[in-house]
């Protein structure tokens, strides 16, 4: 996501990095919920707003539960960048 610098790609690069880990299985999925909810919990310390925090959560679940990250992909992101689901 730091890399791609892209805007507008915070949520698919949420349901990107969720999709992967829980191709890993049970662990993988429980895994990136624990680590999803820890960075949405100190995003919220820090002033992030919950509108935007409730929306990175849902790109996390939609990911972690199988949907396509590219819902998310925003126009004109690097091919580098796109998830074959």
């Amino acid at each position: 996501m730091r890399e791609a610098n892209f805007k507008n790609s915070d949520k698919y690069f949420h349901a990107k990095g969720n999709h992967e880990a829980a191709k890993h299985g049970p662990g993988g999925k429980a895994a990136a919920q624990h680590i999803s909810d820890a960075r949405e919990m100190v995003n919220g310390m820090s002033g992030k707003g919950g509108a935007d925090s409730k929306a990175d959560q849902e790109a996390n679940e939609w990911g972690r539960n199988g949907g396509d990250p590219n819902k998310y992909r925003p126009e004109g992101l690097p091919e580098k960048y796109k998830r074959d689901v």
